[in-house]
């Protein structure tokens, strides 16, 4: 009997807990290939449906987030067959339809499509072992998952191009000061904090928590003017949920607020 790909358990003692989600191809280095993507497909769609979850980690090992994707998987596929099975957008794009927190806790290296799997996920924070990159170039092809496009996003065109164009890695320090990553931590705490901050966005408002992360991210695929006017609406909405009173009672009284769940 074969270890499953992915592991999953809920963390937290809150009405709403943070699910984890644990790569599980230690020998592979977390090698992205079709059955971990459409386990973790599964996995994040089951998660973002159960409302007695608040956020979700991605994390992977010690040594590895995820070395990248699957070479020998890789290695099988023409022109032809990637076309046609529409390799990587089937099951990799899965992620970007789940509408709850998705922080990626990464240590070890995140190269390639792990790099690109980190990328995709809210927020991401790294061990202080942590290594990034981009290293496709060397195999005769490009980064297949977004890394020529969300990587410039976050690092810019000048660093994005060093990293796609000659494969090197970026270590965490590098990472946060180029806006990768929002913060770096001990590898021995890696886990415990990025848990802690699931644990503080289930205990916030579901309706401001969505509409937060909507609105963030609507910034990267909208001119200002458009993106604004979509924060200024969503704004003036929440303005009608038990969440705002209850957020702004408990402000002007000085006491803890209790969200509607």
């Amino acid at each position: 009997m074969t270890d499953p790909v992915i592991l999953t358990e809920l963390r937290g003692d809150g009405e709403r807990r943070t699910a984890l989600v644990r790569l599980n191809r230690p020998k592979q280095l977390n090698a992205l290939n079709d059955e971990v993507m459409d386990a973790l497909g599964e996995a994040l769609r089951r998660f973002d449906a159960d409302p007695a979850v608040g956020a979700i980690v991605i994390t992977g090992s010690e040594k590895a987030f995820a070395a990248g994707a699957d070479i020998g998987m890789l290695s099988q596929h023409d022109f032809i067959s990637a076309y046609t099975t529409d390799l990587v957008t089937r099951n990799w794009e899965t992620i970007r339809s789940v509408r709850k927190p998705v922080i990626a806790a990464v240590a070890g290296f995140a190269l390639g499509g792990g790099c690109e799997l980190a990328m995709m996920c809210d927020i991401i924070v790294a061990a202080d072992n942590a290594r990034f990159g981009q290293p496709e170039i060397k195999l005769g092809v490009i980064p297949g998952a977004g890394g020529t496009q969300r990587l410039p996003r976050a690092v810019g065109k000048a660093k994005a191009m060093d990293m796609v164009l000659t494969g090197r890695m970026m270590d965490a320090a590098e990472a946060e000061r180029s806006g990768l990553v929002s913060r770096v931590l001990p590898a021995d705490k890696l886990l415990d904090e990025v848990l802690a901050m699931g644990e503080l966005i289930c205990t916030l408002g579901t309706a401001s928590v969505l509409a937060a992360k909507e609105c963030v991210n609507r910034a990267y695929e909208s001119p200002l003017a458009e993106g604004m006017m979509v924060e200024r609406r969503m704004f003036h909405a929440l303005f009608g949920t038990p969440d705002q009173k209850e957020g702004m009672d408990a402000f002007l009284a000085k006491r803890p607020a209790k969200f509607v769940r």
